[in-house]
């Protein structure tokens, strides 16, 4: 790649106009979380119907993210960028303005075919107008952008549902979706159309991608929900989408126009970095999404201030982003990767030792330190993984690379989910077994219980019983914290077993002529 950007191009305006859009689009996959018991009111849905709000999205835009390479060399990188910005923002608006769930439910597989794509093209399209030597400083602007939108996320969609309606979560989009189109076609600069082969379309291809992603995506969504493999679905799911995926593998490598370029797993610089990136994020987003639950179940913090109680995270994420992209070209990026996953590590630990009666305060020290962590792991990672791409296949591979962050992100939470879940059960029955009339402890405390009703004029006989209810739910809360730390456990074990797999990774700057 040149060490310098075109001379007509202002990398900063292009920034904007890239990052405005990606920002959305991340910000979209957290946002709607917190207005679901809102719609669900709406629609008179249950809960495992109004999810599919959310599942629709996931997996939709899980199948068109590795298309996006394909569908850029047909189309352009530029037009492909607006016409995806203009897909989201459109749809976003008929999500807003939905009157049944099947309506929001469709809109939603729209937004997440136009949202797709903004990530990966946002990626290269940095990688492109940036010159070689400032390639970390747009990884860290533009990891900026996708780790400190999820935190955002929950808060902004908490006020908005608060003080407006849950339809704003989604009407919102409209003004800065408009702002964004507008920035892109005066700033992006356009690719060129040489790039664009007139091939035929691999019609197998992309019905073996939409099965093999798809499949996957509902499993990890939905599986926990029915206790995984207990249900047949998820057999008959997984099942399709390993089957496609063993299809899609050798059909991509032999076809002259794959609209999956796997042939770029050949590198191994590459092809380690996705790895690692899949691991990273699984272990990234477990924490992530545990901790929020953690304040909301546990503190019982409403979600505006679950969101403030984490926003030092994602100011310390961009913090140290920003210094390692000014920085990590003149490091070894595996020992910058090995201090990141260290702080992952030792954060982690920290919140296993969590107390519901910690502080607002205390509860933010750790999460400082796991914030500054992830800064100075993507950074270097996603550097490595794409500096040696060349710039013709930077769209396919970004394409790739964020289907693995994504896929990992899945993976992770489906896995802290189940986790969190058993565990709470095995400590729920371990503590029950102490309550008992051998037990003094569990005597005082029901004993106090029932004073404390009948000072508010409760009858004994009741009082008896809801003292019992009392113990149980004291219980079931301690097993929960339990439980939660056991999760945030096993993501600091998680994050210190990947440093042996970072001497898979090169320094990432190499010759690109295994790839082709």
């Amino acid at each position: 790649m040149s060490d310098t950007a075109p001379p007509a191009t202002n990398k900063w305006l292009v920034t904007l106009a890239v990052m405005l859009a990606t920002v959305l689009e991340v910000l979209d996959v957290t946002i709607a979380n917190v207005a679901l018991p809102h719609m669900q009111a709406s629609f008179s849905a249950t809960i495992d119907e109004v999810t599919l709000v959310l599942t629709s999205y996931l997996v939709s835009s899980g199948i068109v993210i590795p298309l996006t390479g394909w569908l850029a060399d047909r189309i352009g990188e530029k037009r492909l960028f607006v016409g995806s910005t203009l897909l989201f923002t459109g749809s976003s608006v008929l999500c807003g303005l939905a009157w049944s769930l099947e309506s929001i439910v469709l809109f939603r597989i729209a937004q997440g075919i136009g949202g797709a794509a903004l990530m990966p093209l946002s990626q290269a399209t940095l990688l492109r107008v940036f010159p070689e030597r400032q390639h970390g400083l747009a990884t860290a602007v533009w990891g900026i952008g996708i780790m400190a939108a999820p935190i955002l996320g929950p808060t902004l969609g908490g006020w908005l549902t608060d003080n407006y309606h849950w339809r704003w979560v989604f009407l919102v989009n409209l003004p800065l979706g408009l702002i964004a189109v507008g920035l892109q076609l005066a700033f992006v600069p356009n690719d060129s159309p040489e790039k664009r082969p007139a091939s035929r379309v691999d019609y197998v291809g992309l019905l073996l991608v939409a099965l093999s992603i798809g499949a996957m995506q509902i499993v990890l969504d939905r599986g926990e929900r029915s206790d995984w493999f207990a249900a047949p679905w998820v057999w008959t799911f997984t099942a399709v989408s390993l089957v496609s995926l063993a299809l899609l593998i050798p059909w991509e490598l032999r076809h002259e126009a794959p609209v999956v370029d796997l042939r770029l797993f050949r590198k191994a610089s590459f092809a380690s970095g996705t790895l690692l990136t899949a691991l990273l994020f699984a272990c990234l987003y477990s924490n992530l999404i545990i901790f929020g639950l953690y304040l909301q179940t546990v503190m019982q913090y409403p979600a505006w201030n679950a969101g403030l109680t984490m926003a030092p995270r994602g100011a310390a994420t961009m913090v140290g982003m920003f210094i390692i992209g000014q920085f990590y070209t003149r490091l070894d990026p595996r020992l910058v990767l090995a201090v990141g996953l260290i702080m992952v590590a030792f954060s982690s630990f920290q919140m296993a030792n969590f107390h519901p009666a910690y502080s607002q305060a205390q509860l933010m020290l750790p999460l400082i330190a796991s914030g500054l962590g992830i800064g100075w792991t993507f950074v270097p990672l996603s550097g490595t993984t794409l500096s040696s791409v060349p710039a013709a296949s930077l769209a396919n591979a970004s394409g790739l690379f964020n289907l693995m962050r994504n896929t990992g992100s899945s993976v992770g939470i489906a896995i802290s989910g189940t986790l969190l879940v058993r565990w709470g059960q095995v400590h729920q029955s371990t503590l029950v077994t102490h309550v008992d009339p051998m037990n003094a402890t569990a005597n005082v405390s029901l004993r106090g219980a029932q004073a404390l009703l009948h000072q508010h004029g409760v009858d004994p006989f009741s009082a008896t019983d809801r003292s019992f209810a009392m113990l149980y739910g004291l219980i079931q809360r301690e097993a929960a914290v339990l439980a939660f730390e056991d999760v945030f456990r096993f993501a600091g074990l998680v994050a210190l077993a990947i440093l042996p797999l970072l001497l898979l990774l090169g320094k990432g700057r190499s010759d690109l002529s295994a790839v082709h």
